[in-house]
């Protein structure tokens, strides 16, 4: 509850007071005990219709904002229409009807912009803008921008970038969907799949929490995990993927890297090459 100095006196004794100086006003004090009661009623009636929200909704706290009408707890004394009084149980009985909450709206997604750098793991952004800021304590606004991890394999003046062999960056399959044909429409590769046995990661991967790291949540020591290796990250001569573990030997120990967080990280080892990734979608990745 909100605290007004002008409200130190109680609501029903300033009422009757109130009531007592219009009717000497009025020179209504001589008139019997009915008559009094019929004007007081009359009274009481005037207040209700000047009372409640109609037309006084406002924004945020304002003090000024208030009106003497019954409350949502059914009380009559001071109410309020502004959109603090929701949180201090204050509002005027009519408050949901005449200022009716309305949630923020917001535009469609962007389209994903182009990675922030090329020739090596970065990150591209998507945005969306506010067409409707929240009132009355409707729902607040979602979050305006999103990053996903990505790599790009053309530098600025489109030339394909040169091959460098170390760990291997994953991101997850989501990112493959947008992969099944080239700038010209064309089919691409459908590539193959290498299955991992995870054998250490670090903490980081467990605590990433953003929209576009989320995936890093379920990779699991000791779990099988599956990596497509497809175009454009697989290179057209050799047909492999950085760090993809092709030609290591079973026990060799391989390192890997999730693009989007570079301290999550960790290594494992291979188990064996597929036609098609067969591991549950949380589990399955793509080579970037």
């Amino acid at each position: 509850m909100r605290h007004v100095a002008l409200t130190s006196r109680g609501t029903e004794d300033i009422n009757r007071d109130f009531l007592e100086f219009f009717l000497e006003m009025m020179g209504l004090l001589s008139l019997d005990r009915s008559a009094l009661l019929v004007v007081a009623a009359l009274f009481r009636m005037y207040q209700f219709a000047e009372g409640g929200c109609s037309g006084r909704c406002c924004e945020g706290i304002d003090f000024t904002c208030a009106t003497t009408d019954w409350r949502m707890d059914r009380v009559y004394g001071m109410c309020y229409c502004d959109e603090k009084c929701l949180k201090t149980k204050d509002c005027c009985f009519d408050y949901p009807t005449e200022c009716p909450a309305q949630p923020c709206v917001v535009s469609e997604w962007s389209h994903w912009s182009g990675c922030a750098q090329p020739c090596q793991p970065s990150f591209r952004v998507r945005r969306r803008s506010v067409e409707r800021l929240p009132q009355n304590s409707g729902q607040a606004c979602p979050r305006l921008e999103e990053q996903a991890g990505c790599m790009e394999y053309q530098d600025h003046q489109g030339q394909f970038c040169a091959s460098v062999q170390g760990a291997a960056f994953i991101t997850t399959m989501e990112y493959s969907k947008g992969r099944t044909h080239d700038l010209y429409g064309a089919p691409v590769d459908a590539g193959f799949c290498m299955a991992f046995k995870m054998e250490s990661l670090t903490a980081q991967c467990m605590v990433e929490n953003r929209p576009y790291t989320r995936w890093m949540q379920y990779l699991r020591e000791g779990y099988t995990v599956c990596v497509a290796c497809q175009p454009p990250a697989m290179n057209n001569h050799s047909r492999s993927c950085q760090g993809d573990g092709n030609l290591a030997e079973r026990d060799e120990l391989l390192h890997w890297q999730a693009v989007g967080s570079p301290r999550c990280r960790g290594t494992w080892r291979k188990v064996q090459r597929l036609q098609h990734c067969s591991c549950p979608h949380v589990h399955s990745f793509v080579f970037i």
